[in-house]
């Protein structure tokens, strides 16, 4: 996920013999070629920039270093503990970052503003590990440490702002590495990428900033020092294509543990107001990291939860929801939040396709496969809300066969309003057979409604099977297809030292998606004018492979696309608004409407980390 250039900078071979001596474990260590040709030796006189170098691998890796010089500015004394600490001597290179930081493994005894000389071994410690695909973090290990002085004036912070954050995310890696840009020469000015690097470990600040991602479980919330990057109306930064990457995103966390000093809860839209200060970390999950140790305050902009329109009389509302799990050990809250979307927020839909409803136990690994409870608690909640007595159809799953917590045994469920739309059952689909298509006078009927698609096909392996279901509303019949494809797990982060990144995932939703695409061919054979949607968690984007193989031969139609771009989101994720829920229609539905209706993922309290998608439309 980065933007190509035509252009290749020198490539730097001391560097590349560095990187290609990666060890297991998430370190890297320089070979003894790489040692010798260093541009720097690791002698008494070493400054942090030497460390740092002009690459993302320090030239002195693997070595020793002794009394290097600086000023501590950020102490972490929990999870990855340490301190990093400063040059305020700057050199003249922009490539070259002047911080560090100190890994000590315990509880750090500096303070901010100690004035120290750091002794100990030079190292790349890859968050996640090697296998994750994320950069490393240049950093000195098993040190000794002396306190030459304290109360000391840090060094000024570098300002990132939208003006010094390059609009282009990274230089295509060299194919000869694999696609790695470890060791290629860093320009700052040039891509964003380059510039966060150039900034490892130095003490950076940010001045008023506009959230683009709700503060989360974990602490951290994102925004972005571009404030007209991409912005939607609702203070998003939308992700719109593979090249597209929002350079002004930054993670932002605490030094400060969470029992002495609480994170403020932020919502897309939220303004970071004020000065955030504080070392610039690179981390497992988001990557570039700004440490505060001073933090700004939340000013709240008022952003509201979002309901679509009621359907009209002669329209059918079908939508698509993730309701994250949702099992009957799960507060009656929970029930209540969901039931009230429905209700409140999607006007209750006629067709309402649900992901991730769990059996009647939830993650507890005991055979259960059955999600009638869970179902019947949903659907009383939302009776209780004031919405329809739903209906519902679905197959339960093999046993831990379709992906998901281990035990929870997730699948779609078909929720329909009785009194607005009937199901048509044609006999009774299990968890190993397939539903087909056949012509029954003149249309195109299932073999099993409800039925699973092809679920011996290998591209449903520990993944959830596609559930077909055939309805009928004012007597023309509307073939539903409800999906939940396979997550993006495994793939490389945007700041991956590989760009574009590795996403592995893409290979099976491709195959999921083809097989879909060729059901979906099967129902137009018979019937050419046949009212087909499919929707669900697509887990992938509009312009993806994912999306092009749901609609080869234009079979379908990714409804999502009739929106603005700026709308065309159901997910945050590191900062993006991005579209990994979908409804694709058949050529005969060419006159919908279509609305994706935010009311989770923008916010820091969720029911659920999706936000529902509906469509209506005249049979």
């Amino acid at each position: 996920m980065t933007a190509r250039s035509s252009s290749s900078l020198p490539r730097s071979a001391a560097v590349a013999a560095v990187v290609a001596t990666a060890l297991a474990g998430g370190l890297l260590a320089s070979s003894s070629a790489a040692s010798a040709t260093a541009s720097a030796s690791a002698t008494a006189e070493t400054r942090i920039h030497d460390i740092q170098g002009t690459t993302r691998i320090s030239p002195l890796a693997g070595q020793q270093v002794t009394d290097v010089s600086g000023i501590v500015t950020g102490v972490r004394t929990y999870g990855s503990k340490g301190f990093w600490f400063q040059d305020p001597q700057a050199d003249a290179d922009a490539a070259t970052s002047e911080g560090i930081f100190v890994f000590t493994s315990s509880a750090p005894t500096v303070a901010v503003g100690d004035a120290v000389k750091v002794s100990g071994t030079v190292g790349e410690y890859i968050p996640g590990g090697t296998s994750s695909g994320n950069q490393s973090l240049t950093q000195i290990s098993k040190p000794t440490v002396t306190v030459v002085s304290s109360g000391n004036a840090l060094p000024a912070p570098i300002t990132v702002s939208a003006k010094s954050v390059p609009s282009v995310y990274a230089l295509e890696g060299d194919p000869a590495a694999g696609g790695s840009i470890n060791a290629l020469p860093l320009d700052p000015s040039a891509y964003a990428l380059d510039y966060y690097e150039s900034l490892e470990g130095t003490n950076i600040r940010i001045g008023s900033s506009r959230v683009v991602g709700a503060t989360d479980p974990h602490s951290e919330l994102w925004v972005t020092v571009k404030p007209d990057e991409n912005d939607n109306r609702r203070g998003g930064a939308v992700y719109g294509s593979y090249t597209s990457q929002n350079t002004g995103r930054l993670q932002i966390q605490q030094l400060a543990p969470i029992s002495q000093q609480p994170f403020p809860k932020a919502n897309v839209g939220d303004v970071l107001s004020g000065t955030t200060e504080g070392p610039l970390d690179f981390n497992q999950f988001g990557g570039y990291t700004l440490t505060a140790r001073t933090l700004g305050t939340v000013t709240d902009r008022g952003l509201e939860r979002e309901s679509t329109r009621p359907q009209r009389r002669g329209e059918l509302a079908v939508a698509t929801y993730n309701v994250e799990n949702l099992d009957p050990s799960d507060p009656q809250a929970k029930f209540d939040a969901l039931a009230a979307a429905v209700v409140d927020n999607l006007a209750s839909p006629d067709i309402l396709a649900l992901e991730e409803i769990q059996d009647d136990n939830g993650a507890k690994n005991d055979g259960t496969v059955s999600a009638e409870e869970t179902l019947k608690k949903f659907t009383a909640a939302i009776a209780a809300a004031g919405g329809p007595s739903y209906a519902w159809r679905t197959v339960d799953p093999v046993n831990n066969k379709d992906g998901g917590e281990p035990g929870g045994n997730i699948r779609q469920v078909f929720l329909f309003n009785p009194e607005r739309v009937s199901f048509t059952d044609r006999g009774a689909g299990d968890a190993t057979t397939a539903t087909g298509v056949v012509r029954e006078k003149g249309h195109a009927a299932l073999t099993l409604s409800p039925g699973r698609i092809d679920p011996a096909n290998a591209a449903w392996e520990n993944s959830r099977k596609p559930l077909a279901g055939e309805f009928t509303f004012r007597g023309r019949t509307v073939f539903v297809i409800a999906n939940h494809f396979g997550s993006k797990g495994g793939d490389e982060g945007l700041p991956s030292h590989h760009q574009p990144p590795v996403r592995k995932s893409e290979v099976k939703r491709l195959e999921q998606a083809q097989a879909v695409n060729a059901f979906v061919k099967d129902i137009l054979k018979e019937q050419r004018n046949a009212d087909v949607l499919v929707l669900g968690d697509i887990n992938d984007f509009e312009f993806s492979a994912t999306t092009k193989a749901l609609t080869a031969d234009g079979a379908l139609y990714p409804a999502v696309k009739s929106l603005p771009r700026s709308e065309r989101y159901s997910y945050v994720f590191q900062g993006n608004s991005q579209v990994l829920d979908q409804i694709l229609t058949s050529p005969s539905i060419d006159d919908f409407s279509y609305d994706s209706v935010h009311i989770n993922a923008e916010f820091a309290e969720q029911n659920s980390d999706h936000d529902p998608q509906v469509l209506r439309f005249r049979p």
